[in-house]
């Protein structure tokens, strides 16, 4: 009989086969799993189950409604993770052979590891347990010595039952909270119809409740004015500066702004000025050496803090980048850890990496590793090597094998992590701080000089030494004091009173937003719940990225530059969770008090069905305060607009769901005029609406979403309805067929022409929502159209400005746009607008692949270089041709076949994709396609040349190349399947 080990992540599940080797034999290595006599050993990549309600207690419709809120199963069922199916069918086939009668728990030694496994096992089982006696391997160093340890000393399954019921508890709290808070918010904005998704979570909603506070102190703030005195003082050796201070000052408490450097009116700066000016002044110095040691190593929210400061990444870039230094090029170690150390038991893995890097060709790095192993800088302290402080997973560090072939960012993080690694064992760097205080006429000026004596880790950094001090100064540059001689007296050779404003505090980056989540605990004034929360801050390092991401996502900010500013979609949520009184939903005491209780829970203090039922309790308490409530509006801080109302000059005020005219004095009924502030689900911004009310126009403005839940972009106009003699809010799609069907004349005159028509020459305008050639439409120099050139102005949510259409008829291609959404797939994709001549219409062309193919994909031998470089180049013509070049793809892909495998040419699947005929090919590309690849394709060129009948959105009105593909004028979307099976060879 065998036992199954499962691992968090493959790379461990290698780890324990080296480790094991020695003792259990050889292993065999299969696609998904090792095994030996005695062993399988296989692995998850995270969570490969989540958890679901039965069925029977989550309605499928009208779910969104209170009257089937809450939703508090009795008990949770189990989902797979889509994109990890495969996975989690081969680890559970595995777990039922006959021959595995015992399986070891070897996930990360943490809760989420816990629950990672327990959540498999309980899939695996089914209906009924799976009934296989569990134990548990906690790892806490990966050196095979640790390993072979762990496995002497497996941890019972009755040992680890708190920590899974913590696990368990954590999850499906989550749930509850996300669900049915998600549920009850929508339901309550959604009362006036429509349908306003209004997302919440216990990590999310704190985490933009800290964006909006910051936004409100911004917007509250009142600049004050105040004024620094500037001295420079003569010695003999030469000219110093200087600053005015009162050394009398002393911290005020309530006002932050008084500093010592700092006065408040220009009369009495401008009279110490006076006062000193010319003067001789006396001179008195301290002069201490100070050291600086260098930061900790990374840790995944560090390392996000410190790319996003340095090369603008966002939290997500980086993440990815040095998950793919970790997966692909096995340079840096697991990079999701909330460590800052390593195990104690590392010195000698940290000496063989320093030994790697200095034999490395990285000419950069490589002298100062061999500098720390010559001076034996590599030594057991606590200040890197902790057992205490490594939790799941150790601090981020460069592993034994050095890179080949990284991309510039890849490298540019790969760099930090090593430098960080060789400064933490440099010695500190050494510095001499000076202090010089000048007094002149009972006014001092204070001068500080820091220079750098021995430059320890600092060296690592070279010029960009500086940046790397928390406090750094223009001393930290090198530049030190002209001396002054002992009881020298020196001039006042200038001073200037400088006038300055005070400033509001910073708007949050992807840098110090992570450093808010991660120490959001100290903002809890409860002190049990802020030791509970300490270690743990709002999310973990492997959540805080994608948490900043589904705020960016669902609109509650946005990031412009390094800023993250919160929209009115966020102040609406904080304004609605304070006036149902529930506010708990965004704080960061929620995580305090869950973290409490869960350790009470780990330590056996706590039982799993009292915090359960602490939490359903909860749940109904929230659902309970939204359902019931019976207000017109919600309190808040509210607008009132400088736009007057458009059908009476009253004044427009803003409430919880509406503007509103309040009539002339403002606190009257008004005439009637209002609108939602989220019309098809988007929030209007108040810099929107007063531009809107001004202009009775605005957009395109993206965001909007249909009733089946489709994005969508458009312009917005104020009109006056007859019916109710009164001003409304419509959608303008355009006028497009002005003219066209009617025949009545066009006139262009007050236009300028954007360019002229590719097609027949003629004069670009802007028409509707379209831009169209003068002479596709009724003029008075042509009332008979002989043209049909016309483009969208919006195509696939992307607005085309008209600098941009400009661009395409001068060059015959616009710039690569950014903001193109697929209809099948909704998701955003970057192209080029270029001019097709071949098909007579305006086409996509996409930028080349950034990632080239790997040199390493062909067999020496099996194909020539200029095969493999013919086929790639076909691909890439495939994509960027769609029309004459595109038709010719075929047989060079077939050619590049056949050169790869002389024997005979590879057969296509349905797995590998087949190949669109000439005409199809002309549509979608050349490349290899599944049917299912076709039919979007197909849909995303149908939609972006607006060929669906307007009349019956079912038929495809064929344009030039389509004609080739349907072999008639029309056909219906259900046709299209069968259409194209006959083009795929």
């Amino acid at each position: 009989m065998k036992t199954l080990v499962i691992a968090e992540k493959p790379s461990v599940a290698q780890d324990i086969v080296r480790a094991l080797t020695p003792s259990a034999g050889k292993f065999e290595k299969h696609d998904e799993y090792f095994e030996s006599d005695t062993f399988v050993v296989s692995s998850a990549v995270g969570h490969l189950v989540e958890i679901q309600a039965p069925e029977e207690f989550d309605v499928k419709r009208g779910k969104w409604s209170f009257a089937n809120l809450p939703v508090i199963p009795p008990h949770f069922d189990l989902k797979p993770v889509d994109k990890t199916k495969t996975r989690l069918n081969a680890v559970v086939k595995l777990a039922k052979r006959k021959d595995v009668d015992k399986l070891i728990n070897a996930c990360d030694a943490g809760r989420e590891g816990e629950l990672i496994f327990r959540l498999i096992e309980q899939y695996a089982g089914g209906a009924k347990p799976l009934g296989k006696p569990v134990s548990r391997l906690w790892l806490q160093s990966m050196t095979p010595q640790a390993i072979r340890d762990g496995f002497d000393h497996l941890r019972t399954d009755k040992q680890m039952q708190p920590l899974a019921d913590a696990a368990r508890c954590r999850s499906e709290a989550d749930w509850l909270v996300g669900i049915n808070g998600t549920r009850a918010m929508t339901a309550f904005n959604s009362r006036d119809g429509g349908f306003f998704l209004t997302t919440v979570g216990r990590v999310q909603t704190p985490t933009l409740s800290v964006v909006v506070e910051r936004e409100e102190q911004i917007r509250k703030f009142i600049s004050r004015d105040y004024w620094e005195i500037h001295a420079s003082f003569g010695a003999q050796a030469g000219a110093y500066a200087a600053k005015w201070f009162d050394p009398k000052h002393k911290k005020d408490a309530d006002d932050a702004e008084k500093k010592a450097d700092r006065v408040w009116t220009q009369r009495e700066a401008q009279a110490i000025a006076d006062a000193v000016r010319g003067q001789q002044a006396t001179v008195s110095e301290e002069s201490k050496p100070t050291t600086q040691a260098s930061p900790l190593l990374f840790d995944l929210t560090s390392l996000q803090r410190e790319a996003n400061g340095k090369f603008g990444f966002s939290a997500k870039t980086t993440l990815s980048i040095a998950q793919s230094l970790y997966e692909r090029h096995k340079a840096l170690t697991y990079p999701r850890t909330d460590s800052r150390n390593l195990p104690e038991d590392y010195v000698p893995v940290v000496k063989d990496t320093f030994a790697m890097l200095a034999d490395s060709g990285m000419k950069h790095l490589a002298p100062f590793a061999a500098t720390a192993i010559q001076g034996g800088y590599v030594k057991p302290t606590k200040r890197v090597f902790d057992n205490a402080k490594v939790s799941d997973h150790f601090a981020i560090i460069p592993t034994l094998q050095a890179p080949h072939g990284l991309s510039e960012a890849e490298q540019k993080i790969y760099d930090l992590v090593v430098r960080r690694f060789m400064a933490v064992f440099f010695p500190s760097a050494e510095y001499q701080v000076t202090t010089r205080i000048t007094t002149a006429v009972g006014h001092s000026f204070k001068t500080e000089g820091k220079v750098l004596v021995k430059p320890g880790w600092l060296a690592i950094y070279g010029k960009e030494a500086a940046d790397e001090v928390a406090d750094a100064k223009d001393g930290d540059k090198g530049q030190s004091l002209v001396p002054v001689q002992p009881g020298e007296k020196v001039n006042t050779e200038t001073v200037e009173p400088k006038g300055l404003k005070t400033r509001p505090p910073a708007r949050y980056s992807e840098a110090t937003l992570l450093g808010a989540m991660e120490g959001a605990g100290k903002t809890v004034e409860d002190d049990e719940l802020r030791e509970a929360m300490q270690e743990k801050g709002l999310g973990t390092p492997a959540t805080r990225s994608s948490i900043i991401e589904g705020l960016i996502a669902e609109k509650y900010m946005l990031r412009e530059g390094r800023e993250l500013i919160p929209t009115a979609k966020a102040f609406q949520l904080m304004t609605l969770l304070r006036g149902l009184g529930v506010e708990e939903l965004s704080k960061a005491e929620l995580t305090g008090e869950w973290e409490y209780k869960l350790a009470q829970m780990e330590h056996g203090k706590l039982s799993r069905t009292s915090f359960m039922a602490e939490i359903a309790a909860m749940t109904e308490r929230m659902v309970k305060k939204a359902k019931e409530y019976d207000r017109d509006t919600i309190p808040g801080d509210y607008a009132t607009l400088a736009a007057p109302c458009p059908n009476c000059g009253g004044i427009v005020k803003e409430n919880y769901r509406r503007y509103t005219c309040t009539g002339k004095t403002g606190t009257e009924d008004g005439c009637g005029f209002s609108f939602g502030k989220t019309p098809a689900g988007r929030t209007f911004e108040v810099a929107e609406v007063e531009q809107f009310l001004r202009d009775k126009k605005i957009g395109p403005l993206d965001g909007f979403r249909s009733k089946a839940g489709w994005p969508f972009t458009a312009e917005m106009v104020i009109k006056f309805d007859d019916e109710t003699k009164n001003y409304k809010l419509e959608f303008d799609f355009g006028d497009d067929k002005k003219g066209e069907e009617s025949g009545e004349i066009i006139d262009f005159s007050a236009q300028e022409s954007l360019g002229a028509c590719p097609k027949c020459g003629g004069s670009v305008f802007e028409h509707g929502k379209n831009y169209v050639c003068d002479r596709s439409v009724p003029t008075l120099a042509h009332p008979t159209p002989s043209c049909d050139f016309k483009t969208g102005q919006i195509i696939l949510q992307q607005p085309i400005e008209r600098a941009q259409m400009h661009k395409l008829l001068e060059t015959g291609k616009t710039d690569l746009l950014d903001k193109f959404v697929s209809m099948r797939t909704r998701r955003a994709f970057k192209a080029m607008l270029a001019w097709d001549a071949e098909a007579g219409k305006v086409n996509f062309e996409f930028a080349p692949s950034k990632f080239p193919p790997r040199k390493t994909a062909a067999k020496p031998g099996v194909a020539t270089k200029s095969g493999a470089g013919n086929a790639a180049t076909t691909r890439a013509n495939a994509k960027k041709t769609p029309a004459k070049k595109a038709a010719t793809a075929k047989p060079a892909v077939k050619a590049a076949a056949k050169t790869a495998k002389p024997k005979a040419p590879r057969k296509t699947t349905a797995a590998s994709g087949k190949l669109p005929s000439a005409a199809l090919a002309a549509v979608i590309g050349a490349e290899p396609v599944s049917r299912t690849e076709v039919m979007k394709k197909l849909w995303d060129y149908i939609k972006a040349h607006n060929l669906q009948n307007p009349s019956d959105k079912r038929t495809i009105l064929a344009d030039a190349k389509l004609r080739a593909v349907f072999g008639k004028d029309q056909a219906g979307m259900f046709e299209l399947a069968g259409i194209v099976g006959k083009h795929l060879g």
